[in-house]
């Protein structure tokens, strides 16, 4: 009969729980409760908590004293409880110690969370206005199912009395005028915390406590997440024994589109069109991301610019958390006419058709060039050559016809 089933109920075992029930239960409360997981101020008392209860049921000796005198043997008040474990208060400045780097520490403190493993996860732009699920295997550390990860036979493990389990042990060093405290993997435990019999080591895992094991993901992309969001799997990281498995973690990764561009929730698309559907009014069409084609009327009377801008609404990216969709921004390239494309008549009358050219602003009093414009060509017409020629303008250029280029009278 036990004195008192608090640490018990806290874990939520049988006052006859054996050790690897205990460690079961405290893994499985401890996932739920750590402040990695559940950052709110309850959950932080909760595990503290829970950490205590665990300290005291993993450990034979200690257990032994709150099974016959509660918890008051463990915290000095009770008899024969006083001195053996340097008073109950000292667990929580152990817990944030472990967590935070300070040295205070020399007993294990239950599990901490191991790394996550990320993955990157490449994703079309298509994709991510549909979204996708793809199945990804993932090869992962378990704990072996045949010693339940102990390593050995049950009650054959023992605690490496070297390092007090914790499979690293403190070192001092002299360095020069400074004495500096280092922690190493225990030599006697090689980092495990424990030693086990050759003999009594598990057939399966060879007493290494964990597995290798090929799982099957099945990864859901939703409509409209974006580029470097994530996708976590709670605790589907490697396991190893005391250690709350880390999250495996997809980051989406999208691919460049070659006529979108994704900004928020809103897609821009440069539209190619006509100078007379420019001017006139017309239609042109847009292969969407959704796969369906847009007809885009540009409505007779509207003139479209080079570089103006335009929306069609609700035609962007999914909104993944309210519902509704982004918008289209789409800007304008006007693709001219050739050359020469109309005969002289024709050019008239598009003059009476279009608005009357502007006149140039020269001061009456100025010296006018006629000048006549040339094509560019890089290979004659360089910075550095147009330089040259200007800066030595003289009879020379004269004998070779003058320079190509803009071509000047004075009048």
């Amino acid at each position: 009969m036990v004195k008192e089933t608090k640490f018990y109920d806290l874990l939520g075992v049988a006052v006859d729980a054996n050790e690897t029930q205990i460690k079961k239960a405290y893994r499985k409360q401890a996932l739920k409760y750590h402040p990695d997981k559940n950052p709110s101020a309850e959950a932080a008392e909760k595990f503290k908590e829970l950490t205590v209860a665990y300290e005291i049921l993993s450990d034979s000796e200690k257990r032994n004293i709150y099974d016959q005198v509660g918890e008051e043997g463990l915290s000095g008040g009770g008899a024969g409880g006083a001195g053996g474990f340097g008073g109950f208060g000292g667990f929580g400045d152990d817990i944030f110690s472990q967590f935070f780097g300070g040295g205070g520490a020399s007993r294990p403190r239950g599990p901490q969370k191991g790394k996550d493993i990320k993955h990157e996860m490449a994703a079309s732009l298509e994709e991510l206005y549909k979204g996708r699920t793809a199945k990804l295997a993932l090869n992962k550390q378990v704990l072996c199912k045949a010693c339940e990860g102990r390593g050995g036979k049950e009650g054959s493990v023992k605690k490496c009395v070297s390092c007090n389990g914790q499979g690293m042990k403190f070192v001092t060093r002299q360095m020069g005028p400074m004495i500096q405290r280092f922690q190493v993997e225990c030599d006697v435990c090689h980092g495990t915390g424990t030693i086990i019999d050759p003999k009594d080591r598990c057939k399966t895992c060879n007493g290494k406590k964990v597995m290798n094991e090929r799982k099957i993901l099945e990864v859901h992309i939703e409509p409209g997440m974006k580029d470097g969001q994530r996708i976590v799997f709670q605790g589907e990281a490697d396991q190893a024994p005391d250690i709350i498995p880390g999250d495996v973690v997809f980051v989406i990764s999208q691919r460049p589109h070659k006529h979108f561009e994704r900004k928020g929730d809103n897609l821009h698309y440069l539209a190619e069109i006509d100078l007379l559907t420019a001017v006139a009014g017309g239609q042109f069409a847009v292969e969407h991301v959704s796969g369906e084609w847009l007809n885009v009327t540009i409505v007779p009377g509207e003139v479209i610019s080079p570089g103006m801008t335009k929306v069609i609404e609700g035609k962007g990216m999914p909104v993944q958390k309210y519902g509704g969709y982004g918008n289209l921004i789409i800007s304008f390239k006007i693709n001219f006419p050739q050359n020469h494309f109309a005969d002289e008549e024709s050019l008239k009358k598009l003059e009476q058709i279009l608005p009357p050219r502007s006149i140039p602003a020269i001061p009456k009093s100025a010296e006018v060039e006629e000048c006549v414009l040339s094509d560019f060509d890089p290979s004659k017409h360089s910075g550095s050559q147009s330089y040259g020629r200007g800066a030595n303008y003289d009879s020379d250029d004269e004998e070779r016809g003058g320079a190509e280029g803009v071509q000047c009278a004075s009048q």
